[in-house]
């Protein structure tokens, strides 16, 4: 299906990737033909699916064709005859995508119907947006709401919602401090301009790839937030990256995990961090000079020893800086986890 778009000054491209999402891949697909704002484009890549999900991507389509809409909008599918995974599915789409704006979309949401129109009119507002991610209201997999958004399920505080919207005239460092602590910004709701892509391509493996558009973003003081749900964002079994409300049992069962790999992760991603964007003049100093620290205290953390009385004086060493305030995902929290976790 193929047209001249929608008719709007800046096109919108959706970047849809599935893996065994039959389920649910009908209604999604069916919520993004259905926006106020049509899409210029979809582009469905397809992650080796053995359920028959290009089928019912397929069976929505031909619906659509029959309607007068069908003309306005671009359909690309791409299949994979061999599992890439999360990261590498979005870097493909991406990648096939032509749009100015670019939206990504996992296969079990809902959106509303004014999110794309809504969106785009953000980004005709500030030249300056590079990426923009909205809240989302989490449901079930029936689609019954739980109560929950996915900024009350990430507890964001209230200074981590002020530097996404931009309140402070830091030239949008405010926004990369906080996710250089932790991802803040879910891929479903994240929409971005094409030109981010210069920067962002490609996705490094250690990361997932919102978390690594979001930090791109970030660094040249291009990120904001709506605080509004503008999808819904299922939860299931089948997730394959979800979001929940940590329970008192939960955060026990976190506190008594092996802290080895986890923490030698974080040390890999922050060196490949630090070294992608070394080079680039347009990340401001003091933000290169917080990526470096980021990787030398990650890179303590990883060889913290596996005696518990031993790893004391690194870690209170560490605290005394203040750098698990500044770098940590839990701040204080991830004092006792480092002290406490088996290696």
């Amino acid at each position: 299906m193929t047209g001249p778009g929608s008719g709007a000054s800046v096109a919108v491209s959706v970047a849809l990737c599935t893996h065994n999402g039959a389920r649910f891949v009908g209604e999604q697909l069916r919520s993004i033909l259905g926006q106020t704002l049509p899409p210029s484009e979809i582009v469905v890549s397809d992650d080796a699916s053995s359920d028959g999900t290009l089928d019912v991507v397929r069976a929505v389509l031909a619906e659509f064709a029959q309607t007068d809409a069908a003309t306005s909008v671009a359909v690309t599918i791409l299949e994979n005859e061999r599992p890439l995974g999360v990261t590498k599915n979005f870097e493909r789409a991406v990648r096939a995508t032509s749009g100015q704006l670019v939206a990504l979309s996992d296969q079990d949401d809902v959106w509303r119907d004014d999110k794309l129109a809504r969106v785009r009119q953000l980004f005709d507002d500030d030249p300056g947006l590079l990426l923009l991610g909205t809240d989302a209201r989490l449901v079930d997999e029936a689609g019954r709401p739980l109560g929950l958004t996915v900024f009350e399920g990430l507890y964001l505080s209230g200074e981590e919602l002020s530097a996404l919207r931009g309140d402070a005239d830091t030239g949008g460092e405010d926004a990369a401090r906080a996710l250089v602590r932790r991802n803040l910004l879910t891929g479903a709701t994240v929409v971005f301009r094409r030109t981010l892509l210069e920067t962002a391509l490609p996705f490094p493996a250690e990361w997932v790839h919102d978390e690594w558009l979001a930090m791109m973003a970030a660094l040249l003081g291009g990120v904001r937030i709506v605080e509004e749900p503008l999808i819904d964002y299922r939860q299931h079994g089948a997730n394959q990256i979800g979001v929940r409300a940590p329970t008192f049992a939960y955060r026990v069962r976190r506190m008594l995990e092996p802290r080895g790999d986890r923490n030698r992760k974080l040390a890999v991603r922050s060196r490949v961090l630090l070294e992608r964007t070394r080079e680039r003049r347009d990340v401001p100093a003091p933000l290169h000079e917080l990526l470096a620290r980021k990787a030398e205290f990650e890179a303590v953390r990883a060889e913290l020893p596996a005696n518990r009385l031993a790893r004391v004086p690194a870690v209170l060493r560490l605290f005394r800086t203040g750098d698990y305030g500044r770098l940590a995902s839990q701040g204080s929290g991830d004092v006792l986890r480092d002290l406490l976790q088996p290696a």
